[in-house]
């Protein structure tokens, strides 16, 4: 159907980290995790560090997350659905 109506798609996983900004997102709360002074873990003080370094993201980086969409479609068909730098 989509040739038939010549739409474009790329043919790699619709579910490739690459091309999903949330991805992005959770790769660098876990990295503000791992940095902080490690308490006695609970889950309880699990699920409080996370909420705090969740909410002292930038809204900002995360809308450079998703302005990057278009460069990682890009990439992501440059190398033909391989490995890109992202």
């Amino acid at each position: 159907m989509l040739e038939a109506e010549t739409i474009e798609h790329m043919e790699c996983p619709a579910c490739s980290a690459d091309l999903n900004p949330i991805e992005h997102a959770l790769d660098m709360l876990g990295r503000r995790i791992a940095a902080r002074p490690r308490p006695r873990v609970t889950v309880r003080n699990l699920e409080i560090a996370l909420l705090e370094e969740w909410n002292s993201i930038p809204q900002s980086l995360i809308d450079k997350l998703i302005a990057s969409l278009a460069n990682r479609c890009a990439a992501v068909l440059a190398v033909r659905g391989d490995h890109t730098p992202y």
